[in-house]
């Protein structure tokens, strides 16, 4: 997938970092700022994973106000650090594409599959999806290795985040209290900000 330009608004100005650390401290505008940066490039990558199978279902613009609600809840809970001359936008691309990935299987399921309502081809045939897209790949192959220091019980709550799952879910589903499976997220979080 090609890299896309940044094209930041004309009030989004500092790093990434000291936008994030003024919407934690309550500066609404930096968050305005946060979207202005990056929801071009957001809704360019998702149109890459909207096939037109799913456009009476969801569209660019659901998927990235729906991560942009996740990022933001996220940031006000301090879930998000960002090295001070790093970018949100690896975190705001794994956000989403997970979020397509999850709505792309909410709308598979038997009740209300896509194939049951619309003569659709193959949906896993279609080039946004397939395995082999080169950002995937990157970053499947990151998260392997960072996954692969980590001791099992870890690694079922970040594959069931990566899944879709929410915190209570995860942590009904592996018997560990909520505040260990945020702790989890958040310290792999920190890890692939590293990497």
């Amino acid at each position: 997938m090609p890299a896309l330009p940044d094209r930041p608004a004309a009030g989004a100005t500092g790093t990434d970092a000291a936008l994030l650390q003024r919407y934690q401290s309550g500066d609404e505008a930096a968050a305005t700022d946060i979207y202005s940066r990056y929801a071009h490039r957001l809704r360019a990558l998702a149109r890459q994973y909207c096939t037109p199978n799913f456009a009476g279902r969801f569209d660019a613009d659901d998927v990235i106000q729906s991560v942009f609600r996740a990022f933001f809840h996220g940031a006000r809970h301090r879930a998000y650090e960002v090295p001070p001359e790093g970018e949100l936008w690896g975190l705001l691309m794994v956000l989403a594409v997970n979020k397509v990935r999850a709505l792309v299987g909410h709308h598979q399921a038997n009740k209300r599959a896509v194939r049951h309502t619309a003569s659709v081809p193959d949906l896993d045939s279609h080039p946004a999806l397939a395995a082999d897209d080169s950002a995937a790949a990157f970053l499947r192959m990151v998260m392997d290795e960072q996954l692969a220091a980590l001791p099992e019980s870890n690694r079922a709550i970040i594959r069931l985040r990566t899944e879709g799952y929410e915190v209570g879910e995860i942590a009904r589903e592996t018997g560990r209290s909520r505040r260990t499976v945020e702790r989890v997220l958040q310290d792999f979080r920190a890890r692939l900000s590293r990497a």
